[in-house]
């Protein structure tokens, strides 16, 4: 992975947790959380959605990309707060 893809794929995991952290309120982990909640997001979204069949692309990969792992994020933001809540 080259330097440049390297500060794609953070900036990517930024902006998913970021979004993801404004959809689903309360979860304010900072820039590095919400990287970290971008990256495991996607792996996440990368796993879960072709596994339920759903597959689209927005035409940029980028923005693809982006809502792909904000979907991740999304899924794993509800989940930590089930776990906090029981």
């Amino acid at each position: 992975m080259s330097g440049t893809s390297l500060i794609i794929f953070l900036l990517i995991g930024a902006i998913a947790g970021w979004l993801a952290g404004l959809i689903v309120r309360g979860f304010g982990f900072g820039l590095l959380g919400n990287i970290v909640v971008g990256i495991v997001g996607a792996f996440l979204a990368g796993w879960l959605l072709p596994t339920l069949g759903v597959s689209f692309s927005l035409g940029n990969p980028i923005v693809t990309s982006i809502v792909y792992a904000m979907i991740g994020a999304i899924v794993l933001l509800v989940l930590i707060g089930l776990i906090r809540r029981a």
